[in-house]
């Protein structure tokens, strides 16, 4: 039995203080690609999917999480280290299985980013299964013939 979704224009918040680790200047582990010291528009999708999954988390059954599954983000302003950042997301309604929120994002300054996000309700274990499974049957090694 399913539970029940959540209310339609329901919202929740998720907020973290930018840390060295969330700049895209920490994103790549290569000296030689550059990006400026600010938050990263990798951090702020993260920040964005946190909010979201909150607000599915009393949808859950035992042995259930939510995935994203699809985000529009626009990046709109920078933001420097130390700063809080807060993520808003609301549910606006569901297209079959997936749960639609509108997220925006902020810092005291004002709004940094937008995103439509989609996220599903899946089995833990059936999905994490399947990944394994697929890497495994990805590398394996064609025997003469097989090509």
């Amino acid at each position: 039995m399913s539970k029940p979704d959540p209310q339609l224009n329901s919202t929740i918040t998720a907020t973290f203080t930018v840390r060295p680790n969330d700049l895209a200047s920490a994103i790549s582990p290569d000296p030689n690609d550059r990006f400026p010291a600010v938050f990263s528009t990798s951090r702020l999708v993260a920040l964005m999917e946190i909010a979201s999954a909150r607000l599915l988390e009393p949808c859950l059954s035992p042995g259930q999480l939510s995935v994203g599954v699809r985000i529009d983000v626009t990046h709109s302003a920078p933001t420097p280290e130390g700063t809080e950042v807060t993520a808003e997301a609301k549910f606006v309604g569901r297209e079959g299985k997936l749960f639609v929120f509108e997220v925006i994002a902020r810092d005291p300054a004002g709004e940094i980013g937008r995103a439509r996000h989609e996220r599903a309700i899946i089995n833990v274990e059936r999905l994490e299964n399947a990944a394994r499974k697929r890497i495994l049957e990805g590398e394996r090694v064609p025997r003469q013939g097989e090509l």
